[in-house]
């Protein structure tokens, strides 16, 4: 949608061997603190790919309970899922007892998954249990919750008594070093019938997943009774992936098959995590400490379905031309480079509308005619999906279309059922919109309610009947196979009062709907345009609402700071973006639909346009390309201008149309065009091409943590992306002139001492080489390149040459959690002993030291600025570095 101030003007357009013996401790590690708000994001992990639904039965002992006539319930985050009304209701999920043996059960169905969940005698929160925290996860706040993992079996969970706990079995694998497939890791043994997950050894039945993103993949089960247990991990969910156990470690099995062995004779049970097929911890560096995405993975083009290409000589693009066009966009051949290399489309409106933009909807289930039938969509969607192209699709919940048929009957008479689909108010209520605009608009004597244009009333999304259908709407697009949705102005959804944007009830109702598109599917994205300052933006993808929002503020600062020549602003935008946001969850553009195109934006100036794209597609976050970006396409003032059609040669009417076209070209498109560019190796589109094949070959661009780097010249901007035992370091010069011998920086990260072999990824130059010092960090370091050229920026990659320094120190198992936080942090060891901590900001100052022994400490960082440390813990010879987020 249009931002605000131009509403006004423009809104029209809107395997088998061996196993392992360990007699287990009590523990109570991060595993079992998991935070309750996070765990539906689980869903998203390695291992539950596939909305798989299996049956789930809770049973739980009252004997000792006095129930009431109301009965024993069931509440839990599984319930929507289950197809009841809502989560964490205490009343709809009803147990029985049919034998009258006092236990109390109840069966439902879920798609696998992870769940949390606790019984309620009664019906009403008063009477809900409070488990020892030994069996549940930790909100944060003290409350307990019991825990569910579904994999690809039923489940029917062991007794446990009211309040009370079964005995708890953790199992853990490091897969470091493991290339972890698809299907996810499971585990595998005789404990699986005991524990109700279907038979012993079936090796899509117990899923385990990554939490944290250390590489360490965990499940926690329950069993009725303490016991000796074989088990082994497998990669993948069939026995082909199964781990062969070394038999220094291993125990043999009835069919001599050596497996590991644990021996759960404690409340809670944890042999430790071993490598994958080993009988030690893996060794190495670090890796990231947050999860990440198939989206982070990926880079996005957003395309205008209308002006990219027309099949059939009409004047407008539609599905067919847009297929024939995929080859452009990606290939699917990772060996070829004459394809662009996106992995993600971003589709603009293509519902049923009656206005050229599509923002006004008519038809929530139906394609647009223009641009062609639903099995012509349908054939575009499976051909990018052959190319390993992901699509996600505009769904604008705000609003509908005055011309959709809810609109016209809730109009039609205040008795109508459709009446409440939309806000009506008998007498103008007066007020103005968020930006002084006019909000409420006359009908048939009456005032409806739409904030930004009188064509495109508000949806009521109190109304249940509305929601349902909307809900509904969403559900059957992914189960088309889209994979997922950009969310259009989601500031506005709900009203609190004259409360417009950002109403407490705007957020609950997108954790409705992020529980309503996980349940279809677990990996499905949603993106939002919510187009204000960054710490109004971040609420959004917090607290399982979205996964991604745009960041509309980092962009301006990307331009401003090109424009002026100056890194400053731009440095301090992303040290914020990066403090405030979840991990790489943000998303990247230049400028969309709605804005200036950048060509205009910076002037037409090329160099400029190149150093756009050098930043933008090497910072973190998932970036979006708008059609067109690549190949200099210019556009500003109406909206219809921004939104010309694409530019594929220099002939007639631009390649795009043998036809009038919609709107007319670009004056620019001689010249700026795909054929002409593709002919130019030293072209934007090439430049383009080469960049996003850059961040899709290296994981340190798509996953890698951001951590500042400074320079030496004032107008160089510096940050390096650290993933694993690697970095890439990018050293971008904002200035109108050369700057030579910069010197670089790093204070702390969590690389390995030792010597860095550089080598500029963008021109294949060897920049030297670097040493890097016990903290992670180096200091006034030198590029062995020639000077850095005004707007040229090196992607320079920082790999060990071979087996890092002698003197490092050997690898400690260290685990911090909660990260992020707001205040105390539990550390933990896989040994104990004496260990001395020292954490240090970005800026490489100490923070806070100290001593402790055993194998935990709590560190109290209450007072600590917002923003990211890092924790180095060193034991005799041992020593670890975590980076630590520090929530404002």
């Amino acid at each position: 949608m249009p931002h605000f101030p131009t509403i006004r003007q423009n809104f029209r357009a809107k395997a088998h061997c061996c196993n392992r013996i360990v007699l287990l401790q009590p523990v109570t590690g991060r595993f079992f603190a998991r935070m309750k708000h996070l765990l539906p994001l689980l869903l998203l992990l390695v291992g539950f790919t596939s909305a798989r639904a299996g049956q789930v039965t809770f049973r739980v002992d009252m004997s000792q309970q006095t129930v009431p006539a109301t009965g024993v319930h069931v509440a839990g985050n599984f319930q929507a899922a289950a197809g009841f009304p809502a989560n964490w209701n205490p009343a709809t999920t009803a147990l029985t007892d049919a034998d009258n043996d006092h236990v109390w059960e109840v069966t439902v169905t879920v798609p696998a998954g992870v769940y949390l969940y606790k019984f309620v005698n009664g019906n009403g929160w008063p009477g809900a249990e409070l488990p020892p925290a030994s069996c549940g996860v930790d909100d944060g706040g003290g409350n307990i919750n019991r825990e569910v993992v579904v994999g690809g079996t039923d489940v029917r969970l062991p007794i446990v008594a009211f309040g009370d706990c079964a005995t708890q079995l953790r199992f853990a694998v490091d897969m470091n070093g493991q290339t972890v497939t698809t299907a996810g890791v499971h585990v595998i043994g005789n404990f699986q019938a005991l524990a109700g997950y279907g038979t012993n050894n079936d090796a899509t039945a117990v899923p385990l997943r990554d939490a944290d993103g250390d590489g360490v993949y965990e499940v926690q089960i329950s069993l009725p009774a303490p016991g000796l247990f074989q088990y082994r991990f497998v990669n993948g969910s069939t026995l082909a992936g199964a781990e062969t156990v070394p038999a220094a470690c291993g125990t043999a099995d009835g069919t001599g098959t050596l497996t590991r062995v644990v021996a759960a004779t404690a409340a809670v049970n944890a042999p430790p995590a071993l490598c994958f097929g080993g009988c030690a911890s893996c060794s190495g560096v670090p890796t990231a400490a947050y999860p990440t995405y198939w989206w982070n993975d990926a880079v996005f083009y957003e395309v205008f379905v209308r002006s990219f290409y027309d099949s059939n000589g009409d004047g407008r693009g539609d599905f067919a031309g847009l297929t024939q066009k995929l080859d452009y966009l990606n290939d699917g051949n990772p060996n070829t480079t004459t394809d662009l290399g996106v992995t993600g489309l971003w589709l603009m409106p293509m519902m049923e509308s009656p206005s050229y933009h599509g923002y006004d909807v008519t038809n929530y289930k139906a394609t647009e005619p223009d641009y062609g039938t639903m099995a012509e969509f349908e054939a575009f969607l499976a051909a990018a999906h052959q190319r390993g192209i992901k699509v996600i699709i505009d769904l604008v919940l705000n609003h509908a279309s005055s011309q959709h048929p809810w609109f016209t009957q809730s109009a039609s008479s205040t008795s109508n059922p459709y009446r409440d689909w939309f806000r009506w108010s008998a007498a103008n209520p007066g007020y103005l919109g968020p930006q002084g605009q006019q909000v409420w608009y006359p009908r048939n004597g009456s005032y409806y309610y739409a904030v930004f244009w009188d064509g495109m009333p508000d949806l009521n999304w109190r109304n249940p009947q509305l929601k349902a259908a909307m809900w509904d709407a969403s559900r059957f697009w992914l189960r088309k196979g889209v994979d997922g949705y950009r969310l259009d102005a989601v500031r506005y959804l709900m009203e609190d009062g004259t409360t417009l944007a950002e109403a407490p009830s705007t957020f609950s109702l997108l954790q409705e709907f992020h529980d309503s598109l996980k349940a279809v599917n677990p990996a499905a994205v949603s993106v939002g345009e919510a187009w204000t300052a960054t710490r109004a933006v971040v609420p959004y993808v917090q607290n399982n609402r979205l996964d991604l929002c745009f960041e509309f503020d980092l962009a301006a600062a990307l331009i401003n700071g090109l424009n002026q020549g100056n890194a400053t602003a731009l440095r301090s935008q992303l040290n914020l973006v990066n403090t405030l946001y979840p991990r790489l969850q943000y998303a990247t553009f230049l400028t969309n639909h709605d804005q200036n195109r950048v060509l205009d934006a910076l002037g037409s100036n090329l160099a400029r346009m190149k150093q756009a794209a050098a930043l933008y597609l090497t910072m973190p976050g998932v970036p979006f390309l708008y059609y067109g970006e690549e190949v200099g396409m210019a556009g500003s003032g109406a909206d219809e201008d921004k939104r010309r059609p694409m530019q594929w040669t220099a002939g007639s009417r631009a390649g795009f149309t043998t036809g009038t076209p919609w709107r007319t070209i670009n004056a620019n498109y001689p010249q700026f065009n795909v054929a002409t560019m593709q002919a130019d190796p030293a072209s934007l589109l090439n430049h383009y091409k080469k960049l996003i094949g850059l961040r899709n070959a290296n994981e340190a661009l798509r996953k890698g943590y951001y951590l500042p780097a400074t320079a030496s010249a004032a107008p160089v901007l510096a940050y390096a992306r650290v993933y694993g035992p690697e970095a890439v370091l990018v050293v971008a010069n904002l200035g109108s002139s050369p700057a030579s011998n910069t010197a670089l920086s790093v204070a702390v990260s969590t690389l390995a001492a030792g010597s860095y072999q550089a080598t500029d990824l963008y021109s294949g130059q060897a920049a030297g080489t670097l040493t890097v010092d016990a903290q992670g960090g180096f200091s006034n370091w030198a590029p062995g390149l020639t000077a850095l050229g005004a707007n040229e920026t090196w992607v320079l990659r920082l790999q060990p040459p071979g087996p890092l320094s002698a003197t490092r120190p050997a690898a400690l198992a260290l685990s911090l959690y909660p990260n992020p936080t707001k205040g105390s942090v539990r550390l933990g060891l896989a040994t104990s002993g004496q260990h001395q901590l020292q954490a240090f900001d970005l800026t490489g100052r100490l923070v806070h030291t100290t001593q402790f022994s055993g194998s935990s400490y709590v560190l109290d960082t209450t007072g600590w600025a917002a923003g990211t440390y890092f924790v180095r813990v060193q034991s005799d010879a041992a020593a670890a570095v975590q980076r630590l987020v520090v929530e404002p």
